[in-house]
């Protein structure tokens, strides 16, 4: 059971000692647009692979050509791989790999150089707009409340209280007898409806 166990512990070794072969310097650049960047492999001869992310697979590795006077070239020894005239596209994981072996992986960020005065114009832009926004949001609000307050107004006055209440409209309430005082305005010798 031992030898099983230690047979085991060997082949893990072996594999983990065949990726540790491949050593890649630095691990981690960032740089400017418009600058070069260089990535050495420990392994010769090699071919160089990108991805993306680190957490992408490997299958769908991309491989790196160098390209005679243009930006990709790898080095004489076929160790490291120089990239000039950065662009933000050429950002992600680079890979070498020897006899089916890759290298642990060196990621490339490239960033865009900033410009001081154009971020403080476009930070004061932005400032601008927001308290624009703002002032106008409160005359708008403003102009609805005094909207509905002069509503408000016109509906009240459409309707006026009386000043005196009477129950019957157009009756005075000093006139009283009114049905004594029908009788005394009937022809003489006829007769009422109402008896």
């Amino acid at each position: 059971m031992s030898w099983l166990l230690a047979g085991c512990y060997g082949l893990v070794l072996m594999n983990i000692s065949g990726a540790l072969l491949i050593r890649q310097t630095p691990r981690f650049i960032g740089v400017k647009t418009k600058q070069k960047a260089q990535i050495c492999c420990s392994a010769v001869p090699i071919k160089w692979y990108k991805l993306d992310t680190y957490d992408g697979d490997r299958n769908k590795a991309v491989k790196v050509e160098p390209v005679d006077g243009g930006r990709t070239n790898i080095s004489n020894s076929g160790a490291c791989l120089i990239i000039s005239e950065l662009r933000t596209e050429d950002s992600g994981v680079y890979f070498c790999t020897a006899k089916d072996t890759w290298g642990p992986g060196s990621e490339l960020r490239v960033v865009k150089t900033l410009d001081r005065d154009r971020a403080l114009h476009r930070t004061n832009m932005k400032d601008g707009l927001i308290i624009l926004q703002a002032l106008l949001l409160a005359v708008c609000t403003a102009a609805l409340m005094l909207r509905k307050q002069g509503l408000q107004e016109k509906r009240d006055s459409i309707y006026e209280e009386p000043e005196d209440e009477h129950i019957y409209e157009g009756l005075s309430t000093q006139v009283g007898d009114l049905y004594e005082e029908l009788c005394n305005y009937q022809p003489e010798g006829a007769e009422a409806p109402w008896e």
